[in-house]
């Protein structure tokens, strides 16, 4: 074999050699990218798990505050369930994070939504619908169809033939809405009106609702979340059996007057009193901020006439304080605490009535707080906490006179257990019994349904996952009404 043969078959396995070790490279480089991608993928799913436990694990620690608060009820402090939720809203996890906040009236807070801060859309009259900006009146009609049981739809209405007509493949509920985002599917009711910025009802700011005409929605690139009527409206808040005391509210039809004396701490006349006037015809709790119990349990024309004077009290309270409140606020100095717990006397509206069993505002704050006219059934759309309202549902939605709203939130803010009754709040400027009575229709000091935006994150790579879940903490266990993640 001659020198040129060899050199010509050591260059073939030379380049044998090197087509080799390019084809390994090859091979080995693709096992690394495979492997790096699932690597990749790997590390993405165990981030996506630990940021949803994460989550996972604001949500129940929500539900446990409010279940502890709800066995251990204090009475005398109407924010102690509101600052444990907020002290508790962030936490640190071993392999995560969680972050619960939310919007409202503009201001990011910290901690679950309390739903009875917004006006419950099945307990709002047609007026107080059109106090709504750009509410127009065919989709007040529209909405007041959607929830009242009969079939007229009257002049711009929208019953169930409306929807047929249009190949609409529901039609309406004729009963109360169960959600809010069944607000969307009435006539003339536009996701943009209910929505506003926050296009996925998660009551927080997120990157894409800040970012201007970037992505969707359109948004004000202003860093405060314009949340439309959701900021304003709720179809979720219910009441609930249990008084502030943590015990099932006591029924005054049914009650005997040691068990109110006990309950309540009265004496035995003013339990006899209060007795009397619960079985009277039209009875209401609220009355007695307006008419001394004395007049009220007489059970006679002099009862029918002061129920009468309260109920035109409450009707033109409102608007008094809408348009301002001048009257109501000359006559306020009069009428505020002249309730004696002795039962000396009683003023209301200037005109004092003299009679034995009259309460003090602290007496009929409990009475207010502990006791009920009806037996509870099941739960009904539930009022507003006054410590939690928002001012902009106060002033927009029931046309307050703006000084008066902003005495009361000054007021509200300013006790650090909060306002523990309604009849506190008698003696701010400008209020008087027939305001408060009427205001004690749409107000409460407690809030039994919360909504939970959990964001949990992973501490390894940084995954986010949300849960927004919806709680009704009056029973025990507190009860899931909605689960979703976005």
């Amino acid at each position: 074999m001659n020198s040129a043969t060899v050199k010509t078959r050591r260059g073939s396995v030379l380049v044998i050699v090197i087509w080799a070790v390019a084809i390994a490279a090859a091979i080995v480089a693709g096992l690394q990218i495979l492997s790096f991608r699932q690597a990749v993928l790997g590390s993405d799913a165990i981030a996506r798990v630990q940021a949803r436990w994460a989550a996972r694990a604001g949500v129940e620690t929500m539900i446990a505050i409010m279940e502890y608060h709800t066995e251990n009820p204090d009475p005398d402090d109407a924010l102690a369930l509101i600052l444990d939720l907020e002290d508790n809203s962030y936490g640190i996890l071993e392999t995560g994070t969680y972050d619960i906040r939310h919007f409202l009236d503009g201001i990011e807070s910290a901690g679950p939504l309390d739903e009875h801060s917004k006006a419950n859309i099945n307990l709002l009259s047609s007026t107080e619908l059109m106090n709504i900006e750009d509410m127009t009146p065919d989709v007040v009609g529209a909405i007041v169809d959607w929830k009242d049981t009969n079939e007229d739809s009257g002049m711009l209405g929208a019953e169930k033939t409306y929807y047929q007509n249009r190949g609409k493949s529901y039609e309406p509920r004729n009963a109360n809405f169960r959600n809010f985002a069944e607000l969307e599917l009435v006539a003339g009711v536009w996701p943009e009106s209910t929505r506003g910025e926050d296009w996925n009802l998660n009551g927080r700011l997120d990157p894409n609702e800040d970012d201007g005409e970037q992505t969707w929605p359109e948004d004000n690139h202003d860093g405060i979340l314009d949340a439309g009527l959701s900021g304003l409206l709720t179809a979720s808040s219910l009441t609930s059996p249990r008084a502030a005391s943590g015990e099932d509210r006591l029924n005054l039809v049914t009650a005997k007057s040691e068990e109110v004396v006990e309950r309540l701490g009265l004496t035995e006349p003013q339990a006899s009193a209060l007795l009397a006037y619960a079985k009277t015809p039209n009875a209401r709790l609220e009355q007695l901020l307006v008419v001394p119990l004395s007049t009220l349990s007489q059970g006679g024309a002099a009862a029918a006439g002061g129920a009468a004077a309260a109920g035109g009290a409450n009707t033109t309270g409102g608007a008094g304080a809408s348009t301002g409140g001048k009257g109501s606020a000359g006559s306020s100095t009069q009428g505020r605490t002249g309730r004696s717990s002795g039962g000396s006397s009683g003023t209301t509206g200037g005109v004092t009535q003299a009679g034995p069993g009259n309460l003090d505002s602290a007496a009929i704050g409990k009475v207010m707080n502990e006791c009920t006219l009806k037996e509870f059934t099941r739960p009904e759309p539930g009022k507003m906490n006054v410590n939690t309202v928002s001012g902009r549902v106060l002033k927009e939605v029931f046309d307050m006179n703006p000084k008066l709203v902003d005495s009361l939130l000054s007021r509200r803010d300013a006790k650090v257990t909060g306002l523990t009754s309604l009849a506190a709040v008698l003696d701010i400027p400008g209020m008087t019994p027939q305001i408060l009575s009427s205001l004690a229709t749409k107000l409460d000091v407690q809030s039994f349904v919360f909504t939970i935006t959990s964001r949990g994150r992973s501490i390894t790579v940084g995954g986010e996952s949300e849960m927004i879940v919806t709680v009704d903490r009056s029973t025990l266990p507190a009860q899931i009404l909605m689960y979703r993640e976005p």
